[in-house]
């Protein structure tokens, strides 16, 4: 009350410099809810069912829908990517959609598609372009979507090195061999990775084992465009090392777990022992 007293009072001997005061205030107030509302619509991502591309190909017969039905099988549909994230565009108006000035980029040429996809997957265009594949570009050499598909994208993993897939354009011998080099590292980044999660939910702190993992796995990841083989063998060797330090790190915590387990149900049990004793003695004494 002290407070509304004493605005009350500074208003009857200032009442110009109060209301000045308040009208500066409530314009800034005004300006921070509209500056809040614009970027709350620029951060919301546009659900599926609002994009405009997917409403319009989806009723398109053959070749039009076509990419619509691929993409709800892609990866990238998992991750909530939609069209508009790779060709650009304005995913909410049907109108002005493929118009250039509200972004609208269109299919790559076929050189052109690893710049395409290295907009977001920056690590990877450097690693294809230092690669077999990526220097046989301009010659004709495979480029993302010969392996990863086009709107059915397919998510990175080992099961893209398959003999089907690979002798579309040369023998699967060196293929094969890769394959099996990183095999077991696979296994054991995935194994690692589910222990992790494991510990995770029931409260241990798995932060540093965590950014270990990461760093490792994108390290193997990015051997997935090398054709090297001695250099393929090498580094997956190098990096079942460093994933070993996180397993025994992990033993480590299996180890602490079982002896709080341990010790839990011996406390538990001698809890009870003394329970029992007591209520022994309160018979013997009664």
């Amino acid at each position: 009350m002290d407070r509304i007293d004493h605005m009350g009072a500074l208003f009857m001997r200032h009442p110009a410099t109060v209301m000045k005061s308040s009208a500066a205030l409530a314009r800034y107030v005004t300006c921070c809810l509209l500056g809040g509302a614009l970027f709350l619509m620029a951060v919301t991502p546009v659900r599926a069912d609002e994009i405009v591309c997917i409403t319009c190909h989806s009723a398109l017969p053959e070749k039009y829908g076509e990419p619509v039905k691929l993409w709800k099988g892609s990866v990238h549909a998992e991750n909530g990517i939609a069209c508009n994230a790779c060709h650009g565009g304005d995913p909410r108006d049907a109108a002005n959609a493929m118009k250039k000035d509200r972004g609208f980029l269109g299919a790559p040429k076929y050189n052109n598609v690893p710049e395409f996809c290295g907009r977001c997957h920056v690590g990877v265009l450097k690693d294809y372009l230092s690669s077999a594949h990526g220097r046989a570009l301009a010659s004709g050499g495979p480029n993302c979507v010969i392996c990863h598909g086009n709107h059915q994208i397919v998510k990175a993993s080992l099961e893209l090195i398959n003999e089907k897939s690979c002798s579309r354009c040369h023998s699967y011998e060196r293929a094969k061999l890769i394959r099996g080099a990183m095999q077991e590292t696979e296994a054991m980044v995935v194994a690692i990775d589910a222990r992790i999660m494991a510990f995770k939910q029931v409260g241990t702190d798995t932060e540093r084992m965590e950014k270990e993992l990461f760093a490792t796995r994108n390290r193997f990841h990015s051997l997935f465009h090398n054709v090297d083989v001695k250099k393929v063998i090498e580094e997956s060797t190098r990096i079942k090392g460093e994933l070993k330090k996180i397993e025994t790190a992990l033993a480590a915590l299996d180890q602490q777990s079982h002896t709080h387990k341990l010790v839990g149900a011996l406390a538990v049990a001698g809890a009870l022992l003394a329970a029992l004793l007591a209520h022994l003695l309160r018979k013997t004494f009664d």
